[in-house]
């Protein structure tokens, strides 16, 4: 754990290369929405680490990502925003605020009292920091968030409200219907606006699919894309092993090795 020194020097680093009298020229030109690609980054490369299992980089990781916050405060401080030490208090307040159970009464809760608690403090704050253009529904899901993850939050949300299916059975067979509508919509028209439209209703009831098994859609597309990339590689091996490439081989043969990797796995 960083001790206050430790945070105090980190503090004080990037003061100095925010420094405009010798300050480092490529901190000097960002901000906030400059870094935010690079923060995105870096909450990309802590999952990868965690995910490979790759715990040894993970603290150098987590570095990367504590200084785009750090940085976040310093441009903040700078326009007289906030510091710091206000988002560590601000963070201190509504983890407390969210956990009555812990901080408050101590009360012990199941898993669904415990759901219920949450989504009650939520909607409270959620109308407590009204905006005039922006519905109370949807407030605090961020318009950038990747579109599974998105699509997870609403459902959640709306699932929060009694609109949901009461088991996994009724997402899934959304989903075949949903099949079936992408199906016509292509043998119809498969350039079409309209077939566009079914294909996000699709991807749309596959989230709702993967939430009611209690996974995470962003996390089981990324092992889908790790999962088919590390198999085609298998497949250029195999192609290669028989004196072909993926260049020369027709589509039969790549789909014979293929299969014949399923088969071996």
């Amino acid at each position: 754990m960083a001790n206050h020194s430790a945070l105090t020097e980190l503090l004080s680093i990037m003061q100095t290369l925010r420094d405009p009298n010798g300050g480092c020229p490529w901190d000097l030109k960002q901000d906030f929405k400059s870094i935010v690609p690079h923060t995105l980054e870096e909450a990309y490369e802590v999952a990868d680490c965690i995910e490979s299992g790759n715990l040894n980089e993970l603290k150098n990781e987590l570095g990367d990502l504590l200084f785009q916050i750090v940085f976040y405060a310093q441009l903040a401080q700078e326009q007289s925003l906030f510091d710091f030490n206000d988002v560590i208090e601000q963070l201190n307040a509504k983890l407390t605020r969210r956990h009555p159970h812990v901080f408050g009464d101590k009360k012990a809760l199941n898993d669904e009292q415990l759901s219920l608690q949450w989504q009650a403090i939520k909607a409270q704050e959620r109308s407590e920091k009204a905006l005039t253009n922006t519905s109370l529904l949807w407030q605090d899901i961020p318009a950038n968030m990747p579109s599974l993850s998105k699509a997870k939050k609403i459902q959640q949300r709306v699932a929060s409200m009694g609109f949901d299916w009461p088991t996994y059975h009724g997402a899934l067979d959304k989903v075949s219907e949903e099949v079936l509508e992408v199906k016509e919509a292509i043998t119809h028209d498969p350039l079409s606006d309209h077939t566009a439209e079914e294909l996000g209703d699709l991807l749309f009831a596959t989230v709702n699919v993967a939430r009611h098994v209690k996974r995470d859609p962003e996390q089981l597309l990324r092992n889908a894309n790790d999962k088919f990339s590390a198999r085609f590689e298998k497949v250029q091996a195999y192609l290669h092993a028989q004196g072909k490439s993926l260049e020369t081989a027709s589509l039969e043969e790549m789909d014979n090795a293929w299969e014949a990797i399923k088969k071996h796995k």
